[in-house]
């Protein structure tokens, strides 16, 4: 059954991608918590646009910053039309920097109404010692001086960029991509395979690491049948002309396209691991992120496969789980060795992951909110 939550905020949520399902679980999140949500924002694919709580600012495409940033300008040009987005709101949330841009436009004399900065990830230009790079740490730096609070998904962000980058500037909310339960499930549907070869790892999500392709192909064709993989979710057209012909031949593969939150039961049941590595941004934001198939995975008690000295593999490795390799290049012989007693103990020790630090639920969203109203310390 459904629990009614009283509207104790309205808030305006300015995202560079409408179409993000990242998007749709945050606005989840805020709703539950008790926000009355206006989502406005780009999109990468076509949106409905009868939806009033919803606003679209035009398409764009992934990869392409050159043409967001032509968006945007066009944006900044429409002060008036900005500002109507958030008038009625008394809660501001900036997903990434250009967006965060537009809100300190739209806020221009509301100083009064709370802007918060949503970062997820830490693009390599970001990083970068060259103009640009140089140019948009100081139109972030900038920005700050207006923001609340910045949230991110992972602790390293704000160990690694935002505490070196702009000490004592940014005071962060942590905010990890845990799985979004509202009816206080504690446990997930516990279907598996059999605990035996061949093994089958899921690889899932937002899907834009080619070096993870690669590795995982060329480990399922060397393994004479003992290791599949699974993959599900949205292919980035910035890294793949056509993921789905590319992986159509691939032996030891089977890409089931894109996915709901409704499909996550029936993906993880198939699945004895989870594919937790990331090389997109090596070194840089893919050695940061906790990832959402961390989460996911952890609460369908799937071991969860991460490279150790990055954050994933600390997160685990506190927790005494996963299958933590020294190299990504590691998994075949393991998995070729491995034997069903050992395979159970891997998931023994995922089942006892505390399901708070997998699984969010209605009083964190609550929190959620009150902390970005300024109500509680978070």
């Amino acid at each position: 059954m459904s629990v009614e939550t009283p509207v104790l905020s309205s808030i305006a949520y300015l995202v560079p991608d409408l179409t993000d399902p990242a998007v749709r679980r945050r606005v989840i999140m805020l709703e539950a918590g008790g926000a009355k949500v206006l989502t406005a924002g780009f999109h990468r694919r076509p949106i409905a646009t009868s939806d009033p709580k919803v606003f679209g600012l035009g398409t764009t495409a992934d990869g392409a910053f050159a043409q967001r940033a032509v968006k945007v300008a066009s944006w900044i040009l429409k002060p008036v039309r900005l500002r109507d987005l958030v008038r009625d709101a008394d809660i501001v949330i900036a997903r990434n920097l250009e967006m965060l841009l537009l809100a300190w436009v739209a806020l221009l004399g509301r100083s009064r109404v709370p802007l918060h900065y949503e970062c997820l990830d830490v693009h390599r230009l970001m990083l970068g010692t060259g103009l640009a790079s140089r140019c948009l740490r100081s139109l972030e730096q900038f920005l700050l001086k207006r923001v609340s609070r910045v949230i991110v998904s992972s602790p390293a962000f704000e160990r690694n960029y935002f505490s070196v980058q702009y000490p004592g500037q940014a005071n962060c909310l942590l905010i990890e991509n845990r799985l979004v339960s509202l009816e206080g499930e504690g446990a997930m549907p516990n279907t598996a395979p059999m605990a035996a070869p061949p093994w089958i790892v899921g690889w899932f999500g937002m899907l834009r690491c080619r070096k993870s392709l690669t590795l995982l192909s060329e480990m399922a064709a060397a393994s004479a049948g003992r290791i599949e993989v699974l993959i599900s979710g949205r292919p980035s057209p910035a890294v793949f002309d056509d993921f789905e012909r590319e992986v159509a031949d691939l032996p030891g593969i089977r890409f089931g396209g894109e996915y709901t939150a409704a499909d996550l039961p029936s993906l993880y049941e198939q699945v004895h691991f989870v594919w937790a590595i990331d090389f997109f941004e090596e070194g840089l934001n893919s050695s940061w992120l906790l990832p959402n198939r961390l989460y996911e995975g952890g609460a369908f008690n799937r071991p969860i496969i991460a490279l150790a000295g990055l954050e994933t593999a600390r997160w685990l490795e506190a927790r005494g789980a996963g299958l933590v390799l020294d190299n990504a290049s590691d998994l075949r012989d393991r998995l070729v060795q491995l034997s069903p007693l050992e395979y159970e103990a891997l998931v023994v020790a995922a089942t006892e992951i505390p399901r708070s630090d997998l699984i969010c639920d209605r009083e964190t969203c609550r929190s959620l909110v009150s902390a970005l109203a300024g109500r509680v310390a978070a």
